[in-house]
């Protein structure tokens, strides 16, 4: 019988001051399975932005909160 094996990465997004990042970011850098990339300001507020439409969405399909249609939209446009 094949056994598959199924390799599942975490991405995390960390919003750290300034002045405790270096820290952190040494001890991850020092981990072997551990890769960190830097992200821009614009590149982290767009991610940020992005992950509330997502949650904003969620709550949408779940009758949370009412959402618009694409015309209403494409009106406020």
């Amino acid at each position: 019988m094949n056994e598959r094996k199924i390799i599942v990465n975490m991405k995390v997004l960390l919003d750290i001051k300034d002045n405790m990042a270096l820290h952190l970011l040494e001890v991850l850098k020092s981990l072997p399975y551990v890769k960190t990339k830097t992200l821009t300001n614009e590149k982290a507020a767009l991610m940020g932005e992005i992950i509330e439409a997502v949650d904003e969405l969620k709550l949408v399909r779940q009758g949370k909160l009412k959402g618009i249609t694409a015309k209403q939209l494409i009106d406020d446009l």
